[in-house]
């Protein structure tokens, strides 16, 4: 059913069966390494380059979902992901020898919420039994991809952000144990005009705001129905600039209660500047350890809400703004749906 113009709610309660995350070796250090599922203690995952290591990473994630699963792979009828490398393509080769359905997705470092929410639209409506979704990001193929290979050593700014090496996969059913999906917000496209892209928190807060209001005013409710509200990596810049503009708005949630993955995922000392970025930190963040939270009975609701800035290299290089989105998910403790 749809509210408003851009909230979709679930009336069937599309249900997380499953999850699975992998982690690198500076996510092992960080706060949360029970979180993962797998973590390694190389970065190039024992491959040629790390763009393959990325892959691996996916195609692990892939494997520990469905084996934590009641199900076989055999019976996933479609998988929704992408990441952040050139056309995709790290996803779409983890996904080549998979006999699933496959759907590529782009929406930078939202695609976690965007598949999670695709996904449940689907189930809802009975277009498949089980939906896959996820994605994998890593530090270095992420960091030549957009600014300089980590052998330059290059300086960076403190507004910058440390890109997660790893990989998050949930599976939704329409029947199962687990955490249900009760609605979703679509985000739009926002561009205040920001054009550094060392300093990705200050430009997706604004987007975030927006995701936030039009959910809680579309589905008429308060920011206190959730126990926490999760941003995907808007880091601790994005973080301070989204909650002031968000009470600039009217729109006063308790700073207790507005987390984000970014801030979750590593120790304060570690060399993260302003926190953490990439598809993975949203992925890990939410399908990994704050799911997690929601079955172990901590937390009853959360909304979670990615954060992607959909720039280029070739936009950054031809001087363009940074359009960025986000899409939020509500999720909510279910019970057996047999």
């Amino acid at each position: 059913m749809l509210l408003g113009k851009r909230t979709w709610m679930f009336t069937n309660k599309p249900v997380i069966i499953s999850t699975g995350t992998v982690g690198g070796p500076m996510e092992a250090k960080g706060k949360i390494p029970e979180a993962f599922d797998l973590l390694h203690d190389d970065q190039w995952l024992e491959q040629d380059s790390f763009e393959k290591a990325q892959q691996l990473l996916l195609e692990q994630a892939i494997d520990i979902t469905v084996n934590k699963s009641p199900i076989e792979k055999e019976q996933v009828e479609f998988f929704l992901g992408g990441d952040l490398i050139n056309q995709i393509t790290p996803t779409t080769l983890a996904l080549k020898s998979e006999d699933i359905g496959y759907f590529g997705l782009f929406n930078a470092c939202a695609t976690s919420t965007e598949g999670l929410a695709l996904a449940a639209l689907m189930i809802n409506n009975q277009a498949a039994n089980y939906v896959m979704t996820g994605t994998a990001s890593h530090n270095a193929a992420t960091e030549r991809q957009y600014r300089y290979p980590t052998e330059y050593g290059s300086q960076k700014p403190p507004t910058a952000q440390w890109t997660v090496t790893g990989a998050g996969c949930a599976i939704i059913a329409q029947q199962g144990s687990g955490p249900v999906i009760t609605s979703a917000t679509i985000g739009k496209v926002v561009d205040m005009g920001l054009t550094d892209p060392f300093n990705m928190g200050g430009a997706m807060a604004p987007a975030a705001v927006d995701t936030i209001m039009t959910h809680l005013k579309e589905r008429n409710l308060s920011p206190s129905y959730y126990d926490l509200i999760i941003t995907g990596d808007l880091g601790k810049v994005g973080r301070e600039s989204s909650l002031e503009l968000l009470n600039q708005k009217g729109i006063h949630i308790r700073k207790e209660q507005y987390v984000d993955c970014g801030l979750s995922i590593y120790k304060r000392e570690q060399p993260i500047l302003a926190g953490a970025s990439g598809t993975a930190s949203s992925a890990i963040g939410i399908y990994g350890y704050y799911i997690d939270q929601i079955r172990k009975g901590n937390i009853k609701k959360i909304l979670a809400v990615a954060t992607g800035a959909l720039h280029s290299p070739l936009t950054v290089q031809q001087k363009n703004s940074i359009p960025c989105i986000a899409h939020a998910v509500a999720i909510e403790a279910g019970s057996d749906k047999s």
